[in-house]
Formats: structure tokens, sequence, C-alpha cells
């Protein structure tokens, strides 16, 4: 049973746990970032809004949106990705959407429409416009994921922006008005020049970016030579599954479709993608 529910609540009732968000960073202490709500909201903190957002074993939790990271004494902000990183499924799902949630409601407190004053529609998850009417909901920017393989080889490219030494999978964002798939052959082309079959969908994770979930794919090479994008790409080769080199982090959607590949070709036990 998963501890972690979202829905809609009422941000007027009292009680509860909170969460703090500011720039896709949370607050927390020694106990973790679930804190006490009233407690919490009594401290000289920047509240820009707060929201309702779910339960967490039972109890309502809430979150509150900073304008700008405050100092508390015995905590510490941390990113999405570290939480992510840390193990804790359950957490990282509440914190995931509250991030989603409140990123999405701080970009909405005007009308792109007509610049009026947005308010929030209660028992829904929806912005309204007071002066025209224009609604707007959250959103999500699906982007892919893909390992490209050849026999026991496996397509392994390096990012400018990674970690030194680490290599992972090609991933881009879906462009409007194209298909997931679509969108999978066009960045394997733009980024490394070669031509890819047998596209096959394995799973999803929610990503620690703005509005993202990653869309993960196993597609077998068909035809090309490696012609690197520039500035995109710095280096991309091909590697045997019994010589890789530095993978991303175990949790993450692109270390399980590394795994799950190289598992199969050495007969191993499938691993798990963390949710």
């Amino acid at each position: 049973m998963q501890r972690w529910q979202p829905n809609v609540i009422d941000s007027q009732q009292p009680g509860g746990w909170v969460v703090v968000h500011c720039k896709q960073h949370f607050l927390a202490d020694s106990n973790g970032v679930l804190f006490p709500r009233e407690w919490l909201k009594k401290q000289d903190l920047p509240i820009l809004a707060e929201h309702g957002v779910g339960h967490f074993d039972g109890d309502a939790v809430y979150l509150l949106e900073l304008e700008q990271p405050a100092d508390m004494s015995g905590c510490a902000w941390q990113s999405l990705r570290q939480f992510m990183l840390q193990g804790d499924d359950d957490i990282f799902r509440l914190l995931s959407y509250a991030t989603q949630i409140g990123t999405w409601a701080s970009q909405h407190r005007f009308c792109g429409s007509c610049g009026g004053a947005m308010q929030h529609i209660p028992g829904e998850r929806a912005m309204r416009c007071l002066r025209c009417e224009l609604q707007h909901y959250p959103r999500l920017s699906p982007s892919m994921i893909v390992l490209v393989t050849r026999g026991d080889e496996i397509l392994l490219a390096r990012s400018p922006r990674f970690v030194s030494g680490i290599y992972s999978t090609l991933a881009g964002f879906v462009e409007a008005g194209e298909s997931v798939e679509h969108c999978v052959v066009r960045e394997v082309r733009e980024e490394v020049g070669i031509e890819i079959k047998n596209l096959q969908y394995l799973g999803s994770q929610g990503w620690p970016f703005p509005h993202s979930l990653m869309l993960g794919f196993h597609a077998e090479y068909a035809s090309g030579d490696i012609v690197m994008q520039v500035d995109e790409i710095e280096d991309a080769q091909w590697f045997s599954v019994h010589d890789l080199p530095p993978l991303p982090a175990s949790r993450s959607i692109a270390r399980y479709l590394i795994d799950s590949y190289v598992a199969r070709c050495l007969g191993q036990p499938d691993p798990v993608l963390p949710n």
C-alpha cells in the first residue's frame, strides 16, 4: 500500500504537515521534510502561497511555496534530485508532486492572456483568471530517454553538463505535434546521427525537472555511423556490456534501461524501476 496519496485539500483546515519548497529545493532537518504545519507557519518565512497536496500515512500534507530560500536553524535545503537518489519512493513521489504544483501555481499567479490576477478554484487543481475566466491546470512536459543496442554493445554518450566521466543514454523533450515514438527517432538521429528500429517502451519516471515525465525506451541499431551533435554531445561510443564506463545513479531510469539490457545479455535477474 502506498503511503502517499495526492488529492486536493482545503488549506483553510487546521493541522497537518507541511513541506517547504523553493526553486526545486525542499527544506529538511534531521527528521526529514515533513514539518508540523501550525508551528512552521509561525516562523518568519517569506511564504508566497499554500496548497493542500494530499495525505501521507493518512495525515493531511500541505505545500508552503516560498518567494526565496530562507535559513532555519538545524535545517538545510536539498534538491529534488537528491531525494530521488536517497531511496524513499513514497517521499520522492510526494515531493515530485509538490514541486510540480508549487511551480505551476507560482508561474500562473497572473493570466498569460489578459494579465489579470489568477485565483485558485476551490475543490479543483486549477487556476482561473478573474477578468477573462481563462483556466489553467497543471501541465506535464513529456520527454523520452532511450537505450540503443547493437548485439552485446550499447550506445552511451556524454553531455558537457554531465558529471565528469559519466556516460548515459540519449534523451530529449517531445516537440509539439509529434508522438513520443517520433521524438525518439528524431533525437537519436540529431544527437548521434544513426537510425534505429524495433522501438519498445519499458517504463516511465517522474523527473526532477519542472513539469517533466520521462518515458523510457529500448531501440535496436539500424544503420549509420556516430556523428555527434555539436554543443549537445561531447562523446558517444559503443560499449560492450562486459566493459562499461561509469554510469548514472542506480535509481534513475537511465540506469534502469542499461541494467535491464545488461541483465538480459548476461542471464541475470531483471532490475526493478524505482517509481
